[in-house]
């Protein structure tokens, strides 16, 4: 991870700085941005896009890949033309891969704001994760609890294990938790 970044982290919020580190290694591996090609890095998501837009005919963006930018770029393109608003809404971004649709939550009046925030720089993306996770008493408990389960639920929903296991990748608070023992 970028030592700026370690740096900035470890003089910002009430976060404890190895569980606001390992929070961000485990989402993006502390990149806020592609290195190839220097875009925000974006998870589209077709489930969330297809509660937007219920009637839009199948795409690109309904058979994303999950990790490969250019085939996320694809995806959210694809929604992009069938409706802006709605694929940003549908779309985790930058450090924290914090959805469109909570951008009243962190503090803004518009998902366009917040996008065009986030790819303003590192630090932004960083001032919105950390105004995420002390927006959610839940989240900030666990956080402060290292309760790595409670914080895989809270970010990821309660089936994050199933999904750990069909694409083959270790468990969310596991990552977590082997993140933060790392960054003491």
């Amino acid at each position: 991870m970028d030592k700026k970044l370690i740096d900035i982290v470890k003089n910002q919020s009430k976060i404890e700085p190895a569980a606001l580190l390992a929070f961000i290694y485990v989402e993006t591996g502390g990149q806020g941005f592609d290195k190839k090609t220097g875009k925000i890095l974006i998870q589209f998501e077709p489930a969330w896009f297809k509660k937007q837009e219920p009637y839009a005919p199948s795409g690109f963006w309904s058979v994303n890949k999950v990790d490969v930018q250019s085939k996320e770029w694809q995806a959210f393109n694809d929604a992009w033309k069938i409706n802006p608003h709605s694929a940003m809404l549908s779309t985790s971004i930058g450090l924290g891969q914090i959805m469109g649709f909570n951008y009243r939550r962190i503090g803004y009046k518009s998902v366009d704001e917040m996008w065009d925030d986030a790819k303003k720089g590192i630090d932004r993306q960083l001032f919105q994760i950390i105004k995420f996770i002390e927006s959610d008493i839940k989240l900030i408990s666990a956080i402060k609890a290292h309760d790595w389960d409670r914080i895989a639920t809270l970010y990821n929903g309660a089936s994050y294990k199933e999904l750990a296991k069909k694409i083959g990748r270790e468990s969310y608070d596991i990552s977590l938790k082997k993140a933060y023992e790392s960054f003491l």
